[in-house]
């Protein structure tokens, strides 16, 4: 499945607790990395929210931001938690004597986390509408990596028909390369003033032929490009193995133009180059 790991997407739901929203957003990384900031009053739902991403995502960095704005009307179901004020007072009280401008005002001590609780706070319920919530932004995330996906895709199709029409260009005019070598070895052979013995001469010629054959290159270009077609209809992540095949396609154009024994096929393998790189770029946003 070709999917884009940059993306984003975001929701909100009104709740009994108040405005839930929540924001997904992603960028390139080679692996999966989740960097989370809930409210408090959410901390429990974080080994849930991780499972979610982890069992639905397999790279990128992904950041996720979930905001809860209470309602005004349930200011006054906040209490104070006593025995969390009682423990901080004591502290305070045991550090008085080593810091002796020690000053705690009324509303740094609201801001320490815990001191204010909701009293009628179902926390299940909030899970509840958090995991609800981010089921529909999740759902929205994914389409949005899937489209941007879709279009690498048919970047990438683009690129490989181009790759597959170069190696049949090469594949047919081989036929004449050959000729031409033998007849530059032939007429280099003549110029030798002394005699030569033939059985070496036609040894010398295959030997030379050999190490300009590129026919194994060209198969494996072929089956290169048979199996990136491939991996574009699988149905699991395939960032990874694109990004490998890539580097098999660019060692077989290397060797390619190594020995290219005349221009049109050192050509051709600068212009393999060039599509196998424009690949490569784009293979590094799919998930």
């Amino acid at each position: 499945m070709i999917r884009s790991m940059t993306a984003f997407a975001s929701g909100e739901s009104e709740t009994a607790h108040g405005t839930l929203g929540i924001e997904l957003r992603s960028v390139n990384h080679r692996y999966l990395e989740l960097g989370l900031r809930l409210p408090d009053e959410l901390r429990s739902f974080e080994p849930a929210l991780r499972d979610t991403l982890n069992a639905r995502l397999s790279r990128g960095k992904v950041d996720v931001t979930i905001r809860l704005k209470q309602a005004a009307t349930r200011a006054s179901a906040l209490v104070v938690d006593d025995e969390l004020v009682a423990r901080l007072a004591e502290t305070a009280q045991l550090l008085s004597a080593r810091f002796p401008a020690l000053r705690v005002d009324f509303a740094s001590l609201l801001d320490w986390p815990g001191v204010l609780r909701d009293q009628a706070a179902d926390a299940e319920g909030l899970r509840s509408a958090a995991a609800e919530l981010l089921e529909r932004v999740l759902a929205d995330f994914i389409a949005t990596r899937e489209r941007e996906g879709e279009r690498l895709a048919g970047f990438l199709r683009d690129r490989l028909d181009g790759i597959a029409g170069i190696v049949e260009d090469v594949r047919g005019h081989l036929p004449e390369v050959r000729v031409a070598v033998r007849a530059r070895l032939d007429q280099r052979l003549a110029e030798i003033k002394q005699p030569v013995d033939p059985g070496r001469i036609e040894q010398e010629i295959v030997l030379q032929l050999q190490r300009m054959d590129v026919d194994e290159e060209l198969d494996r270009l072929t089956s290169h490009v048979a199996e990136a077609r491939r991996i574009f209809g699988l149905k699991e992540a395939v960032g990874r193995r694109l990004d490998f095949l890539m580097q098999e396609f660019n060692r077989e154009a290397n060797t390619l133009g190594s020995k290219a024994a005349d221009p049109r096929t050192t050509k051709s393998a600068v212009e393999l180059k060039v599509l196998i790189e424009q690949m490569r770029e784009q293979v590094q946003n799919l998930e």
